[in-house]
């Protein structure tokens, strides 16, 4: 990515050239001159001397973090409301979202939330100020609010969302690229990258031919490698139908009626029964998934040689240079067409190395997904080895269908990244590394 000139404030002066003339530099050099200081060393003893002898440290690692996004791609730096509708994210960031909103409500009961994610709105910005498809940067930083266990459930997050590249390979290694600069600014020099691709697993689940509803429930479980494995090795197995069993009656019914009446009842039953929410999930919700349910037991379930398949694929873990031809040779075997989105991951490890990122570093994990619906391509996630714990420490990708789930009439390409700064060391704004507010 070459250097850009930076939006949204207007620089100082000159950039300082080793070597040349600068009025700023010859200008200081001019009065530290008329005091005597003429070295670096003496400028060094007058600034210990003002400074009562205690180290001077003027590196601000947010400052540097957003002048980065500025400088590399032009980025508009965009803060949105930190109370919102919570059905922007109910119906769109997944269950991992819901279950740890801070939930509230208006005084005419409209239900809202503290922001627990800044990629949505975010995105409704894009939306909301200009045509869906145009290129754009938006970069963040500020709080978000989330429950979280063992931390705090409000820390700061920046990041970056990249908007209308439509050369996805390219925008997948420059958002790559970007967040191994950003991790260097915050001491993270060698960062563990673990990359999935959740286009890869699409495109099995199509090849597959399986029922609409038995994709979308795997889909769902994406991201939760122990989740999704239990549940495929139970359907394949055919141990799942005792709930089935239990409520045929109901499943019955729903399967042999119109989708927005089967709807109806199951929302009418609900708020007989004073239920409003369950989970984080609404009655609409739980009326979709009574329907998911009514249509896996009418269209059957996975095939053991299904459930096979999908078990051999994510169990692939290799560097991205040698999964080419671990997934090339799997689509052999198993006869399944995957060759679009193979296409698309031979594109980007192209465009990885032309951004100097060495492909035998990051590790690619078939069965690795970010545990967000809205993902739909190339995800990673960077882990920093000095930290104890195995959390990450910025975590990114792509969500082309995001935009037009809000409201947009077409997708829209768009991809990036979001950077947990309290792990990183800054529990506070203007906060050097290591301090604590």
């Amino acid at each position: 990515m070459a250097p850009k000139t930076p939006s949204g404030f207007t620089p100082s002066g000159k950039p300082y050239q080793p070597g040349g003339k600068h009025p700023h530099a010859e200008k200081m050099a001019a009065m530290l001159a008329a005091v005597g200081v003429d070295t670096p060393e003496g400028l060094a003893e007058l600034l210990d001397a003002v400074d009562g002898g205690e180290e001077l440290s003027a590196f601000d690692p947010t400052a540097e973090l957003v002048a980065l996004f500025q400088r590399e791609v032009e980025a508009e730096m965009v803060e949105p409301a930190i109370l919102l509708p919570a059905d922007l994210f109910l119906d769109t960031a997944g269950e991992d979202i819901r279950r740890r909103l801070f939930l509230t409500s208006d005084a005419e009961g409209r239900e809202l939330c503290l922001r627990p994610d800044f990629t949505i709105p975010i995105c409704r910005h894009y939306l909301e100020t200009g045509d869906p498809g145009r290129e754009a940067a938006l970069g963040y930083f500020g709080p978000v609010f989330r429950q979280r266990s063992g931390e705090s459930a409000e820390f700061l997050q920046a990041g970056i969302e990249l908007f209308g590249n439509e050369d996805r390979a390219a925008s997948d290694a420059d958002v790559l690229a970007l967040a191994h600069e950003a991790a260097n600014l915050f001491a993270v020099d060698a960062p563990q990258v673990k990359i999935g691709d959740e286009g890869l697993f699409l495109a099995l689940l199509d090849g597959l031919g399986l029922a609409a509803p038995l994709r979308r429930r795997l889909r769902g479980l994406y991201g939760t490698p122990e989740r999704l494995l239990a549940t495929i090795r139970r359907l394949a197995e055919g141990t799942d139908g005792a709930d089935a069993v239990r409520h045929a009656g109901i499943l019955g019914a729903l399967a042999g009626s119109k989708p927005a009446e089967a709807k109806a009842l199951v929302e009418d039953l609900l708020g007989l029964a004073g239920i409003a929410t369950v989970g984080g999930r609404s009655v609409h919700e739980i009326a979709e998934r009574f329907l998911e349910r009514a249509a896996l037991a009418s269209e059957g379930g996975l095939t053991r040689e299904a459930g096979d398949v999908l078990t051999r694929y994510l169990a692939i873990a290799c560097s991205p240079e040698r999964a080419v031809d671990a997934l090339d040779a799997f689509q052999a075997e198993v006869g399944i067409d995957m060759h679009a989105a193979l296409d698309l991951f031979a594109r980007r490890n192209d465009a990885f190395r032309d951004c100097g990122i060495e492909l035998d570093r990051p590790t690619f994990r078939a069965d690795f997904g970010r545990n967000l619906d809205y993902y739909t391509g190339f995800v990673f996630e960077m882990r920093d080895a000095d930290r104890a714990d195995d959390r990450p420490v910025i975590g990114g990708g792509r969500y082309d269908g995001l935009i037009q789930r809000l409201g947009s009439p077409k997708p829209v390409a768009a991809c990036g990244f979001s950077m947990w700064l309290d792990r990183l060391g800054i529990a506070g704004y203007g906060q050097e590394l290591g301090e604590r507010g």
